[in-house]
């Protein structure tokens, strides 16, 4: 039994025509192939991504809900130690004052220090001067 394959036998040469007509529909094949692989990983890739920042917000909330939980409670010692209640609340208030202060400042200290991309951008003026001669 002789199977028949698609293409030339044995004794025939394939045409450039022929050639160029499969290369061209493997690689079509193969391209779909690989959108279609990159679109399941980023599936799976997402769905995990969003599923582990949705778990970092609740960390996030749960965090904030125990900062309020200490100052309040700091707050209440603050008021059993030395201080009246409302004495107490204005100092633990002056306290995430100075502390979102000195954030604020090292936050402006940093962002003063980013520079322009000057190497790319001279990079790009040069491509920009070949482009135009050539």
């Amino acid at each position: 039994m002789t199977s028949s394959k698609p293409g030339p036998t044995s004794d025939e040469e394939p045409t450039i025509g022929r050639l160029v007509a499969d290369t061209s529909r493997d690689l079509s094949t193969l391209i779909h192939s690989e959108i279609q692989l990159a679109k399941t990983e980023l599936t799976f890739s997402l769905k995990a991504g969003g599923l582990g920042a949705a778990l970092f917000a609740v960390a996030g909330f749960v965090a904030v809900l125990a900062i309020i939980m200490a100052s309040i409670a700091f707050a209440l010692f603050l008021d059993w130690w030395f201080a009246g209640t409302a004495t107490a609340f204005t100092i633990v208030f002056g306290i995430y004052l100075l502390i979102s202060a000195v954030v604020a400042w090292l936050g402006l200290k940093k962002i003063k220090q980013v520079k322009a991309p000057e190497q790319t951008i001279a990079t790009m003026k040069s491509n920009k001067q070949v482009l135009k001669r050539g």
